[in-house]
């Protein structure tokens, strides 16, 4: 079954910026778009298990903060080496000014 998890008031992520969310022994990287649209993935690096919150967010990008390996934090999509394995991703809304993550 699906829940829908509260994350954060939607003004504490940056525009063009990423922030960990852990949640029930899951990490989850929370970003914030330059077109002010809100997205989830998986909180580690694919290739080092680094954590993406630390990383440099551009355009639809995160870029590991180890490897410098990118993602495209939309689709999950893997987009530069030494990545080659995507992202999984979450469904997310935004109410009443708060950010919420689809999980389970």
């Amino acid at each position: 079954m699906s829940t829908w998890i509260d994350v954060c008031d939607r003004h504490e992520i940056d525009e063009e910026d990423v922030i960990r969310f852990d949640h029930d022994g899951k990490s989850f990287a929370i970003y914030r778009s330059p077109e002010d649209s809100y997205h989830a993935t998986a909180g580690h690096c694919t290739h080092e298990n680094v954590h993406l919150a630390d990383g440099l967010v551009m355009d639809d990008i995160i870029e590991c903060p180890k490897h410098n390996g990118r993602f495209n934090y939309k689709t999950g999509e893997a987009k530069g080496a030494p990545v080659c394995v995507n992202l999984k991703t979450y469904p997310v809304k935004v109410e009443g000014g708060r950010v919420f993550i689809q999980v389970g």
